[in-house]
């Protein structure tokens, strides 16, 4: 079997748990970056040189065979020019679900395959069985979200040794093991921008262009410096130098990038209860009458009902939902197991609601 190890303490533990099981145990760890000092570091890191320097000492602690697999190429073309291209487009993607679908379950299972590894066992907080996903027992760590675009192929193939403890216990376990890693902050954000300041990130990859940041109705009330550098319900950073007629506070509407428009517009204007989702991964049974939605990592579950015809997958939420952006993930859930998911293309607040 064959551990990827970010350097964390989930990863380490869990590698542990599946060699003290019995299984031929080798550990991996991912090197993303061709410069990993432009990654984050520290308390905030994942996947630099620190953390393979960790990963490689828990992996001799566990007493594992260790290895670094250089997969930078790949994740610059699959994750960080995705992540780019789809703010072009006018999208807000999320780079660890697509990680997740082109690294860590596509080319590093693969490559596991092809060298004879029956299985990948990763540090994510969900439960897997016969390829159906579920949600871990640790409510405010549950991963199942950002694993929901694996195929059920690929979840055949993997193993998630933590998704039935909660991670105050796997610290301690960490601790009882001997792992340094026990105490290590959990890693935020996203990786590749070492600084945080993602509308920086994009103004670097994509340049400054200037356009009209109106109101539903058109009227000018603002400019920005690239549409590329917003998303749908953003509140904070719209420097808005007119007031709204009542006084309230204005939030991103819609982000246009053919014309470089932001519309904003009061917060129940972000209302919306039907969802068209495409690229639908994962369904392989009829959908049940009722189900239930997420639309962001760790974020709200919305009861809903949802049919799925060919590649487009209709959603109709059971009470409305704000800040519903293109390009995130549409999960559904029957209770706390996956049926499937598909990339939000367009929501719309139904005539009769």
């Amino acid at each position: 079997m064959l551990a990827a190890m970010s350097g964390g303490v989930d990863s380490a533990v869990a590698a542990a748990r599946v060699a003290e099981a019995g299984h031929d145990v080798t550990g991996v760890h991912m090197a993303l970056s061709a410069n990993p000092q432009s990654y984050r570091t520290g308390a905030r890191g994942c996947c630099t040189v620190e953390d393979s320097r960790d990963a490689r000492r828990a992996a001799d602690v566990i007493g594992i065979p260790f290895y670094v697999w250089d997969l930078a190429e790949r994740f610059d073309a699959d994750v960080v020019q995705d992540f780019v291209a789809e703010y072009a487009a006018g999208r807000t993607p999320n780079p660890c679900l697509r990680c997740n679908e082109k690294i860590k379950f596509a080319a590093l299972l693969d490559r596991a395959l092809a060298l004879g590894f029956d299985a990948v066992c990763t540090g994510h907080y969900a439960q897997v069985g016969d390829g159906i996903l579920s949600r871990g027992v640790d409510e405010g760590k549950d991963q199942s979200y950002v694993l929901a675009v694996c195929s059920r192929e690929q979840l055949r193939h993997a193993i998630f040794p933590l998704g039935d403890t909660t991670k105050a216990d796997i610290r301690l376990e960490a601790e009882r093991r001997g792992l340094q890693v026990a105490d290590k902050p959990d890693s935020h954000d996203i990786c590749f921008i070492a600084d945080g300041d993602t509308r920086a990130f994009l103004r670097g990859r994509l340049g400054s262009a200037e356009g009209d940041i109106v109101e539903a109705d058109g009227t000018v009330v603002g400019r920005h410096e690239g549409a590329h550098g917003f998303t749908i319900g953003q509140r904070k950073g719209l420097r808005i130098g007119t007031p709204a007629p009542d006084g309230k506070p204005r939030y991103v509407l819609d982000i246009s990038p053919v014309n470089n428009t932001v519309t904003v517009g009061p917060r129940e204007a972000l209302n919306v209860d039907e969802i068209i989702a495409e690229r639908p991964v994962g369904f392989e049974r009829d959908l049940p009458a009722r189900c239930s939605v997420q639309l962001r990592a760790h974020g709200e579950v919305y009861p809903c009902t949802a049919v799925l015809d060919g590649d487009r997958l209709t959603i109709v939420l059971g009470r409305p939902a704000q800040g519903v952006a293109a390009g995130q993930a549409a999960v559904l859930y029957d209770g706390d197991t996956v049926l499937g998911s598909a990339t939000i293309a367009s929501s719309s607040l139904l005539t009769s609601a």
